[in-house]
């Protein structure tokens, strides 16, 4: 694809904005980049874009700059739904997500990833277990660096393992195409952002739009609502946790077990995981299956699995203070994925969650929070929710602020309780995102830590 000329629009001035914006404008393009937010609070993020010679439209959207364009990528976190986004897409102009103009320029293999929760880690063990094995590995997308920003540094022997989001794929056109395409699971999500659960099903789903049969996808066979999305044109290969597959990754006498074409081989044991959770299990079971795809042995698999030290923000241990864990699980952003660090441990928990409302219902939350928790404490914009909804399933404090729920945890906590973040919202009400929040609150336990250690 040639860029040289093209009047190229990216809206949103966030990372990957901006780094789409010096992609298009290295080769030739002439970029205006569209924010809605003032010079004054995104001073930092436009001093590269001007020396590169980015025209800067800051301080809202002009429909004749929208109306103007060759190419629109918007940022993720804008919604397709805007105004003047709509009426350029009514007008013929292509609007695309980032990953499909990287898609058009990447050499390699593309594995992509997607999922309601698991994403990040499966995407970093999947990385890591490619890596290990020797391959030349890329790994990005929406847990944090752009796949735009790894094109440069891919060759016709790279892997690029990518996670992508329902945000990245609505958008997409006829070149995004994954080798190897994975869905973990589908659970409410993202409600605010989708009109409906239908909508946001079929975002996910797009991950398989433009594979052909010679690709392969990789779906998780206990899930019913990923199994409804399962494509018939590439390669379909399972992974299950439950029940046993012709086809994919399988747990079988606490073993993991790939099959395929008639052929099937131990890859490691269950107890090879080093991970807490039965959903990371899964994760286990679909990174594997990737690996195995892409021509990995099996004790190669078995070894990088052993050695994965695991990922920040996701059931990450932070300290044991007079016989209290505390444990960061910020990233746990909706009801499942809380759900499932709830599920990780015995009992003896005291919650926090909290945040900002993704359209959930939080009442699936109360038999778990019942069975293993002592106490939750609440904080942020969707307290009063979140409160109405669990009822008198479980003991209940709304203590405003994070820094205020970790001091009542641990006055609360007793020795052998474990104090769990697993918010099942959003952090925007109070944080810049969710990896800010989990920073937060490991500062706030480290802080008890140091207090107590000196005695305080």
């Amino acid at each position: 694809m040639d860029l040289a000329n093209k009047r190229v629009l990216v809206v949103g001035l966030e990372r990957t904005g901006r780094a789409t914006a010096l992609f298009c404008r290295a080769r030739g393009a002439r970029v205006t980049l569209s924010e809605q937010r003032p010079e004054a609070e995104v001073a930092e993020g436009v001093r590269e874009l001007r020396a590169a010679g980015v025209e800067l439209e800051l301080g809202g959207h002009r429909l004749e700059t929208f109306l103007a364009q060759d190419l629109i990528i918007p940022s993720p976190g804008v919604p397709l739904e805007i105004g003047p986004l709509g009426a350029a897409r009514a007008c013929g102009v292509p609007v695309w997500s980032e990953i499909e103009l990287a898609a058009r320029f990447l050499r390699g293999r593309l594995l992509a990833i997607t999922g309601s929760n698991g994403k990040t880690t499966t995407t970093l063990l999947t990385g890591h277990i490619l890596r290990e094995a020797g391959r030349h590995v890329l790994v990005g997308g929406n847990l944090g660096t752009p796949l735009i920003s790894l094109v440069e540094q891919s060759t016709e022997d790279t892997l690029s393992v990518v996670e992508v989001s329902s945000f990245q794929l609505e958008a997409i056109a006829d070149c995004f195409r994954p080798d190897v395409a994975a869905l973990l699971n589908l659970t409410p999500d993202h409600l605010d952002r989708h009109p409906s659960m239908d909508a946001y099903a079929r975002a996910k789903a797009r991950i398989f739009e433009n594979q052909r049969p010679e690709d392969a996808a990789v779906v998780n066979a206990d899930d019913s609502a990923a199994v409804r999305l399962a494509p018939s044109r590439p390669r379909r290969l399972w992974f299950s946790r439950c029940d046993r597959v012709d086809a994919g990754t399988c747990l079988e006498d606490g073993r993991i077990v790939f099959r395929s074409a008639g052929h099937s081989v131990g890859l490691l044991h269950r107890a090879d995981i080093p991970l807490r959770g039965e959903h990371n299990v899964e994760n286990v079971l679909a990174a594997a299956c990737i690996a195995a795809l892409a021509g990995i042995a099996p004790d190669d698999i078995r070894a990088a699995v052993r050695s994965f030290p695991g990922v920040e923000h996701r059931l990450e241990p932070v300290a044991e203070i007079a016989g209290v864990a505390f444990y960061n699980d910020s990233k746990a952003t909706n009801v499942d994925a809380a759900l499932k660090a709830i599920a990780a441990f015995p009992g003896n928990l005291v919650v926090i969650l909290g945040g900002k409302d993704k359209g959930a219902d939080f009442r699936v939350l109360a038999p778990a929070l019942a069975e293993r928790a002592r106490l939750v404490l609440l904080i942020g914009a969707a307290s009063e929710k979140i409160a109405v909804q669990l009822g008198k399933a479980v003991p209940i404090e709304r203590t405003g602020t994070l820094e205020r729920a970790v001091e009542v945890a641990f006055e609360r906590a007793r020795p052998g309780d474990t104090v769990l973040l697993a918010p099942a919202c959003a952090s925007f009400d109070q944080f810049e995102n969710f990896e800010h929040r989990g920073r937060v609150f490991k500062d706030l336990v480290h802080r008890i830590e140091s207090r107590l250690a000196a005695g305080g």
